[in-house]
């Protein structure tokens, strides 16, 4: 359907080329018969109609070099990339709906992670990267994480963020001036947009396939999949420091695991809405404390084994401590959408 897409100026070029000629021999050089002007009639409503029809109602293909998943559909008209007022690049994700989980037969997998089919009903801008130290600092002048003292630390992921000190970062970062001038607001991704974004169209165990020991930064001393083992840098790397998936996201598998809107429940797959799920409407798992329940952190981080690394792998971390394995990155929604 693309090639047909991209091919559409050319034929219609070539109809009209061939419309002027019948034209030229029929009513300048007067050669044609009857026939030959009814068929040429004929022939130009027919052009005429199939392209309009062809170019305004016929096509559904995405936007070229816009990577989809299945029925994915990219907001019409919006840009695929951009680049916010502190310096933080966001990536669109298109529509599309994704099997969530893990199939029974995924090697070292939990029961919890129940495979079954979610749509996600509008495209988000996400993060193309987990919020850095640098970006961190331009919004709230403080910088909390362990591994500051890195070479460049700017450009590491920031780390010991509780849950609600990331909330708040997104509620600071949208009232920024440019950013309310934008019409951006952000907020933290659910874990059904995490894992989807993640994923990019691929069902792997990995968006890069079913083995990991080297392509991200974890324990590669306990690699998954049959792989070789593969470096263990017991710290954060910089972000962009691997490959990134379809979609352009970075470090979606290691280097920090990242927080989720979502309140945790071990058995939300069983009953959650197939469109748009939001997780639990209040706390499940209590942490011990009063009032406070555990939420959702994903992807794994420089200090997990490889299997704590997979796309579908679920844990959950209390929302009131600082981690230095824990960061986040951050939805936007352009306009209100």
């Amino acid at each position: 359907m693309l090639v047909v897409a991209w091919l559409a100026p050319v034929l219609i070029a070539a109809s009209v080329l061939l419309l002027g000629r019948s034209f030229y021999i029929l009513y300048v050089q007067r050669r044609g018969t009857r026939a030959m002007a009814v068929v040429t009639w004929l022939s130009a409503v027919f052009v005429v109609g199939y392209w309009t029809w062809r170019l305004t109602e016929g096509s559904s293909c995405p936007a070229p070099g816009l990577p989809t998943a299945a029925g994915a559909q990219p907001a019409q008209g919006a840009a695929k990339e951009i680049t916010n007022s502190i310096g933080m690049k966001l990536v669109l994700i298109p529509a599309g709906k994704f099997q969530m989980g893990s199939p029974v037969t995924e090697a070292e997998r939990d029961p919890e992670e129940l495979r079954h089919e979610v749509v996600i009903a509008r495209p988000f801008y996400l993060g193309a990267h987990e919020v850095t130290q640098g970006q961190w600092q331009r919004v709230l002048g403080k910088n909390p994480a362990h591994f500051k003292a890195n070479p460049g630390g700017a450009d590491y992921p920031v780390e010991q963020v509780r849950w609600p000190e990331a909330v708040g970062y997104c509620k600071r970062l949208s009232e920024l001036a440019a950013e309310r001038q934008a019409g951006r607001t952000y907020r933290l991704p659910t874990e059904a947009e995490w894992e989807y974004a993640c994923r990019a169209g691929t069902a792997t165990v990995f968006h890069f396939g079913d083995a990991l020991s080297t392509q991200a930064n974890c324990n590669g001393l306990y690699p998954y999949g049959g792989a070789a083992r593969g470096p263990y840098l017991q710290k954060t790397a910089k972000v962009g420091s691997y490959a990134p998936n379809a979609w352009g996201l970075y470090d979606m598998h290691g280097n920090v695991a990242e927080w989720c809107a979502d309140f945790y429940d071990p058995d939300y797959y069983k009953n959650s809405p197939k469109e748009d799920p939001k997780g639990p409407e209040k706390g499940v798992l209590s942490t011990g404390y009063v009032n406070e329940f555990f939420r959702v952190v994903r992807g794994g981080c420089w200090l997990d084994e490889a299997r704590g690394c997979r796309a579908a792998y679920r844990f959950r971390m209390q929302p009131s401590e600082p981690y230095r394995l824990v960061g986040f990155r951050v939805v936007c929604v352009v306009g209100g959408g």
